[in-house]
């Protein structure tokens, strides 16, 4: 099955460099490109893509608004979006993860963790960048403008869960996962299920934001 996506950045040079990537693998397929968050939306809702790649920094309308009209929690059939950042510059990506972001990528990602990403993002999973997971989680969780306390657990976590959210705020795949805890990958998706229903998160990156959000991550380490 063939994965459509869209990409949305105001940089000409970066939209062919991504276009050019994504076209050249087999099962997937650019459908449309925009150069500011307004179009991505026009673009996103007439083509309905399986994954729309987005920068944050766009003109008319940002990413983070972009992603919210197309996956925020009051979207009644949400997208699949990945936004692309610089860790240095964007201050933003908490704010997008929240809109409904599936996952974040560096703009020096290379073009297997790209493809990686796409073809989470289009199952239904999400990609956080390991090589900058905890930086970056723990960055913008600790800087996040809300003095809300996290929500609690609708019901108390397993051990097991606990060690899977654990890994999961590390970045690790549910193969990673699989592998480091000793468990099946269908073991692996129940407790991913099981913690998303827990906390009301409708993804990875969720359950990672929680883990940093409740101080369940050693920061020191």
């Amino acid at each position: 099955m063939t994965i459509t996506v869209l990409i949305a950045d105001d940089q000409d040079l970066v939209r062919t460099g991504l276009s050019m990537i994504l076209d050249a693998q087999p099962g997937i397929e650019v459908v449309g490109e925009a150069s500011d968050g307004a179009e991505a939306v026009a673009l996103a809702r007439l083509h309905r893509p399986d994954v729309c790649l987005f920068d944050i920094r766009m003109p008319e309308l940002d990413g983070i608004e972009a992603t919210r009209q197309l996956a925020g929690p009051d979207v009644a059939h949400p997208m699949a979006v990945v936004v692309i950042t610089t860790f240095d510059l964007d201050e933003y990506v908490h704010g997008a993860l929240k809109a409904g972001a599936r996952g974040f990528l560096l703009k020096d990602a290379g073009p297997e963790l790209l493809v990686q990403a796409i073809e989470a993002a289009a199952n239904g999973d999400a990609l956080i960048a390991p090589s900058v997971t905890a930086r970056l989680l723990e960055a913008f969780s600790s800087g996040a403008s809300s003095n809300a306390p996290p929500a609690q657990p609708i019901e108390p976590l397993t051990q097991r869960e606990e060690e899977v959210l654990l890994t999961v705020a590390a970045g690790r795949t549910n193969a990673e996962i699989a592998d480091e805890l000793h468990i099946s990958l269908s073991t692996v998706k129940t407790h991913l299920a099981s913690l998303m229903a827990k906390l009301n998160a409708r993804n990875r990156v969720e359950i990672a934001m929680w883990a940093y959000e409740t101080d369940r991550v050693d920061r020191s380490a």
